[in-house]
């Protein structure tokens, strides 16, 4: 039987990723801190535990391969037209509103799908605080079972 002091620690491991926007690396220092210091004491907290530090490293991994996708894009983009080896560079750039780069499609289609997956990422992470204080499991989606 899963007690409200349990319930209340595990959706406290789920709610401390949120501390990312207050601490650099707070979606893993919050989660595994609280995660280490209570997982000995109920296998429902262990479980909610590996549940949310397992879907922070799953997003970190999600996220830098979008990035090594999207930066090359965003870089050919960028320097399309642009002679290294000539001093006034510069003044041969042209602003072309009419006809965008097929790249500029790709890359602001990246990362339109970074802030949809980083909305959803907040959806997630509330809807595992709300089931672990119903005192139900929640598994995220698409996460990679790092720890088991």
């Amino acid at each position: 039987m899963v007690d409200q002091h349990q319930k209340n620690i595990a959706t406290f491991i789920h709610l401390s990723s949120f501390s990312r926007f207050f601490i650099p690396f707070g979606n893993f220092l919050g989660p595994i801190i609280l995660w280490i210091a209570n997982k000995d004491k109920s296998e429902f907290i262990d479980t909610h535990g590996k549940q949310i530090i397992n879907f922070q490293m799953s997003i970190l991994l999600y996220a830098l391969i979008l990035g090594m996708i999207t930066i090359p894009f965003f870089l050919f983009n960028f320097f399309e037209g642009i002679e290294f080896l000539d001093f006034h560079a510069f003044d041969s750039i042209r602003i072309n509103i009419t006809k965008p780069s097929p790249l500029l499609y790709i890359t602001g289609g990246l990362g339109f799908l970074a802030v949809i997956a980083f909305l959803l990422e907040m959806v997630f992470i509330v809807k595992a605080g709300l089931a672990a204080k119903d005192g139900e499991l929640f598994h995220y989606p698409l996460t990679i079972p790092f720890l088991k």
